[in-house]
């Protein structure tokens, strides 16, 4: 990724204000953040895995989005 590229985080969000959000990943190209977030296993109402149904479970719908820095 060269100087002049944007580049992007992406975030876990919590619909329970409560919940913080959480970094997953910093400095990814566009390409790359919409490719994580293409992902079933990237959202509450999608994953199928058990550690997203468990994340589920234990802090309410999430889903993982991105933002330009």
């Amino acid at each position: 990724m060269s100087c002049n590229e944007p580049h992007y985080n992406i975030v876990r969000f919590y619909k329970d204000a409560r919940q913080s959000r959480r970094l997953i990943r910093q400095r990814v190209t566009l390409e790359e953040a919409q490719r994580h977030c293409s992902d079933p296993e990237t959202s509450s109402s999608t994953c199928v895995g058990r550690v997203s149904k468990a994340r589920t479970r234990a802090l309410g719908p999430w889903f993982d989005g991105y933002e330009q820095r």
